[in-house]
């Protein structure tokens, strides 16, 4: 269902908005955003307030901008305050959840914005009549999954790392290792409460604002603030297996490494493979191992049953046992060593945790061919060998799809993400010291590393959690949602955010 230009017309008028005055009117700009702010009493800081640093300090180190104002709320209204005095200044906006945006944009994408910090909504609330967790927009993921198992042992498909936001999180996919089963964690989202361009607060869902809903998961970053997100859990998961098995005769030559990911590629497409299989192949920066590592959701006689011969079939080299392992464990275990942290546990304020790094993507509907492959393992072995890479770097190749996998249930009406039909999602990671200045020779390394594989993978996109700030607009568009997304995205832009209030360098 879509709504009709008049009924989307139609928020503004039945949703409550804020009144700007006429002081507010004769300002504009940076001053006239602070004098609106401090008018209407809101909580935010500028460059000198004492908590400054602690609310703008970026995840990624190589990209630190500095805003015009962080709104440090605690209220919807706040928010709704904010965004129209943000809006009546021509300040763009942008909302920062857990700050772990990889091109940097919940500090804006570039100087001069209006950070709205969510930090402080964090409150999680379970109705175990009906599996619906009520969660606020700043809670991080790590403090999710424990909220919600400690109230009826529920469970959300999410990343691995504790740190992330809710917000960038699950408005742009989310995929983890029981997405195969679950889904992405926006799959999970049966409502979302909303801050709009004009200040209205909606909340959208299937019946209610459907078109809204729709795009808000997968392009929310481009048309409001969410505030409040209403998840769907599922019963956790008694027993997970976590597992992997390293190859490193794999990577003795491109010939070798070509053929143990085509055996792990048949392995995914085989009619053992099931929903409850969660995989991904990871290659080091020194190359020395091809590692196949995930979880599998049952028992581990099941696995060992069933997965275990039919991947070691596949794959034309033995795994070193000492560099392999099994181990069946609870859910909220799992997690915690999928995390690589001690706890899942994330402190609610004073989170410092930083990266200094260049990421880039490539997605997949079809499986890699032997072309494709064999120019990305070329370029490992030729240029990322040991000490020849100037930074370090791992891929991580995740399998979304395959016999089974509850992603290809789903299409691009169901959510503005264009993903659900992908295979594999890779992601090429680069990384240096965070006191460190990130060399070109760097940025070169990892397109080189990401191109070896995408020009030969025709039709291939990008993932928005890996979003990659070297992509001028256009094309960034055209790899994360592709052209019919894109196209029903700009015009439901055109509607509810004409004067682009939430924007970025690669926003709608």
């Amino acid at each position: 269902m879509k709504f009709s230009l008049v009924q989307l017309g139609c928020i503004a008028l039945s949703a409550t908005a804020s009144v700007v005055s006429p002081r507010e009117q004769a300002l504009n700009g940076t001053e006239g955003l602070l004098s609106c702010l401090s008018t209407r009493k809101l909580p935010f800081l500028v460059p000198s307030s004492a908590a400054w640093a602690s609310h703008t300090t970026t995840y990624n180190a190589r990209l630190q901008y500095r805003p015009a104002a962080v709104l440090v709320a605690t209220t919807t209204q706040q928010i709704s305050d904010g965004v129209v005095c943000a809006a009546q200044n021509g300040i763009p906006v942008q909302a920062k959840s857990g700050g772990h945006s990889y091109a940097s944009f919940s500090a804006g994408g570039r100087d001069g914005i209006l950070v709205v910090d969510l930090g402080n909504l964090n409150d999680i609330t379970v109705d175990n009549s009906t599996g619906i967790a009520v969660v606020g927009a700043g809670v991080r993921i790590g403090n999710l999954a424990l909220g919600i198992y400690e109230q009826g042992s529920r469970a959300l498909a999410h990343g691995t790392c504790p740190g992330v936001g809710v917000g960038g999180h699950f408005t742009h996919g989310g995929f983890g290792y029981s997405s195969r089963a679950f889904g992405l964690a926006m799959d999970q989202i049966v409502a979302l409460d909303v801050v709009l361009a004009n200040g209205s607060f909606i909340r959208a869902n299937e019946r209610s604002h459907p078109e809204v809903y729709w795009a808000l998961r997968g392009a929310a970053d481009s048309f409001g603030i969410v505030t409040t997100f209403h998840l769907q859990t599922s019963l956790a998961p008694s027993r997970v297996v976590q597992w992997e098995f390293s190859f490193p005769r794999a990577l003795a030559s491109v010939s070798a490494a070509v053929r143990a990911f085509r055996g792990v590629q048949d392995f995914a497409l085989s009619a053992t493979v099931d929903r409850n299989l969660g995989l991904g192949v990871n290659i080091a920066d020194n190359a020395a191992s091809f590692v196949v590592h995930g979880t599998y959701l049952g028992s581990i006689a099941a696995f060992n049953a069933t997965i275990v011969p039919a991947l070691l079939a596949s794959v034309p080299f033995a795994p070193d046992p000492k560099a392999s392992s099994m181990q069946e464990v609870g859910w909220i275990a799992s997690l915690t060593r999928l995390g690589g942290l001690s706890t899942l546990a994330v402190p609610l304020t004073g989170y410092d945790a930083r990266d200094n790094f260049f990421a880039k993507s490539v997605t997949t509907s079809k499986p890699f061919s032997e072309a494709a492959l064999r120019r990305f393992f070329a370029f490992i072995l030729d240029k990322g060998v040991g000490n020849d890479a100037p930074v370090g770097w791992f891929s991580i190749m995740d399998l979304y799809g395959g016999p089974g996998s509850a992603l290809g249930t789903r299409n691009e009406s169901f959510a503005a993400y264009r993903g659900y039909q992908d295979l594999w999602v890779v992601q090429n990671y680069g990384f240096v010291g965070v006191d460190r200045t990130f060399p070109k020779a760097g940025l070169d390394f990892m397109s080189g590393l990401n191109d070896a594989l995408a020009s030969e993978t025709p039709g291939h996109g990008a993932y928005l959690n890996y979003i990659d700030p070297s992509y001028p607009r256009e094309e960034a568009l055209r790899v994360y949602y592709g052209e019919k997304t894109h196209a029903r995205l700009k015009a439901l832009k055109e509607i509810l955010d004409p004067g682009n209030v939430f924007s970025n360098p690669q926003s709608i």
